[in-house]
């Protein structure tokens, strides 16, 4: 049987087939706040797609919405202040 396999370099994907950097951790971890928020945000409107909103429902997706306006902000302000830019 002959083997078959990727006999030149740029073929095979070494470039996606390593574990995350150091710097790629901490950016995943500075975003975790914001991807966390819109979570919940996606959770509460899946909540609502097959039935009509109470007022309940349409509360907890406000409320939803302000936390991820605030996870963003939150974000947006500490990438200026480590920049030293103004946001």
């Amino acid at each position: 049987m002959e083997h078959i396999g990727a006999l030149q370099a740029f073929v095979t994907a070494d470039e996606y087939d390593r574990e995350p950097t150091a710097a790629e951790l901490d950016a995943i971890e500075l975003e975790s706040p914001l991807i966390l928020a819109e979570v919940d945000l996606l959770d509460a409107q899946i909540t609502t797609l097959d039935r009509t909103p109470t007022e309940l429902d349409a509360r907890r997706i406000r409320r939803a919405r302000n936390r991820v306006l605030a996870a963003r902000r939150d974000l947006v302000n500490r990438a200026t202040a480590a920049t030293g830019g103004v946001a």
